[in-house]
């Protein structure tokens, strides 16, 4: 059962005939379906919740988009788009019906400049596919989510995506040089440039990037390359204590090591994995770090070389350096195994991606045990050390009401812990539904006014993918 059902006198929840009509026309009997298998595939994302939708195209060319958003604004409903699903915040979730546009279709790999170091894509790529091909070519593209297997560039773009290596080479907004995107009134707009320097007017390319399909639907994206590193080296650190391994993260910054990956997990997080991949773990330890250097071979090492010696004098229960690229897979399975592992502490997760101040990453995980012990819940925390993300995870069980409100109120909690700490509540997951009602708490009254604003001038009928990032109503 969809659980956004929500009315609206402007926007009908069902298409008319007429409108369909149109829509045939622009669209093959294999790109366009009301099936209902396809209405509820299409019409969920990573959280868990699920939409209404009315009808799910999939389009192969900017002429269509841009036909569909035409078609919408006479006929007055909504449009959102999709890429695999795989976002944690509902930001793909229908909430009035209409139109789902799902661009998995649009995946090709339009062109490398390998002179200037930028490739031409499609919306649809999988990101984990286009790694492997500028791979291949000696480039390197560093955002890396979790899903990047199955997440798509478009759906990285909408969401301005992160991941691990985040800490050195940034996120994907600092990959982005130029879009081609369809606005909301149908319209196709090329922003940005092929150049890595550009202060042309507003910066209408990092606007974009973010906005979570609200302001346009991406065509094309632009994107800058680097140099494949010549080496990576990996390090595993298991530490006896949270508080420990925490201050050693924020040390390694501190000295002016800037690792490619440093990732953190605590308690929990340990036992789970333990317990799902039998790989040695001590099932005692506080928490582990999964750091990793690279560059030239004697960069990467004498980086993983500092960072043992800034661990002299703690007492660590173990230290694993990956010697070839199947123990470094190994080393990262623990990491990315997490999603699965802690599903085995409780049955119900409530994920959110706060992220702090380097430095202030020992008070947070303080001050959130402390949560888990009022509340009465595990709260199992890992994430990006590196650059303050931390992923608190509320582990739960729906099927008990009391425990389950109990959990979704502690997130007020931990939302304040966060903005008292000078942090943000979105680190790379975005806002989408899930973070709507929160988001005055950090941006003010006059954060979410010029939001609203800049949203109704981009799409003055809202009809692309309505009621996400501000909370409804506005």
């Amino acid at each position: 059962m969809a659980i956004y059902c929500l009315s609206r006198d402007r926007i009908n929840s069902m298409l008319n005939k007429e409108a369909i009509r149109r829509l045939k026309e622009i669209y093959s009997p294999g790109d366009i379906s009301d099936q209902p298998e396809d209405l509820m595939a299409y019409g969920f994302d990573a959280t868990g919740e699920d939409g209404t939708i009315d009808l799910v195209v999939f389009p192969t060319t900017p002429e269509q988009v841009s036909q569909t958003l035409e078609i919408a604004n006479i006929h007055d409903f909504p449009v959102t788009a999709r890429g695999a699903g795989t976002g944690f915040v509902g930001a793909s979730i229908p909430l009035f019906g209409g139109v789902q546009l799902v661009m998995t279709r649009m995946n090709k790999l339009l062109h490398i400049d390998h002179d200037n170091l930028t490739a031409l894509v499609e919306p649809g790529l999988v990101l984990g596919r286009f790694q492997e091909e500028v791979e291949r070519l000696g480039f390197f593209y560093p955002p890396d989510p979790a899903s990047l297997n199955s997440c798509t560039l478009g759906g990285n773009v909408a969401m301005g995506s992160g991941g691990p290596r985040a800490v050195k080479y940034g996120v994907t907004r600092d990959y982005v040089l130029g879009l081609e995107i369809v606005l909301p009134t149908g319209e196709i707009m090329n922003v940005g440039a092929e150049t890595v320097k550009s202060v042309v007017g507003y910066d209408l390319t990092r606007l974009l990037v973010g906005s979570e399909g609200t302001l346009g639907i991406v065509t094309k994206i632009r994107l800058r390359l680097l140099p494949l590193p010549e080496s990576t080296r990996t390090i595993l650190i298991v530490f006896k204590t949270a508080r420990e391994a925490v201050y050693i993260a924020s040390q390694i910054i501190k000295n002016r090591i800037i690792p490619s990956t440093l990732e953190f997990m605590d308690h929990n997080c340990i036992m789970a994995v333990e317990k799902l991949l039998r790989t040695g773990l001590p099932i005692d330890a506080g928490a582990l770090l999964l750091i990793e250097t690279d560059g030239s071979t004697e960069a990467a090492n004498n980086e993983i070389n500092e960072i043992k010696r800034l661990c002299e004098g703690y007492e660590l229960s173990q230290v694993r350096v990956a010697k070839d690229e199947k123990e470094r897979a190994m080393l990262w399975e623990i990491r990315r195994s997490l999603s699965q592992a802690i599903k085995s502490i409780s049955p119900t997760k409530i994920n959110e991606d706060i992220t702090v101040p380097r430095s202030k990453i020992p008070e947070l995980i303080d001050r959130l045990s402390a949560l888990s012990d009022r509340i009465g819940q595990p709260i199992v925390n890992f994430g990006h050390a590196g650059d303050g993300n931390i992923h608190v995870n509320i582990m739960t069980d729906k099927s008990i009401p009391a425990r389950y409100e109990t959990a979704k109120e502690a997130i007020n909690d931990v939302f304040s812990i966060c903005l008292s700490l000078g942090g943000t509540l979105s680190g790379e997951h975005g806002i989408g539904i899930s973070k709507s009602n929160y988001i005055e708490s950090e941006i003010g009254e006059l954060g979410v006014l010029i939001t609203k604003k800049i949203k109704r001038l981009f799409d003055p009928n809202n009809i692309l993918n309505p009621g996400k990032i501000t909370p409804l109503g506005g």
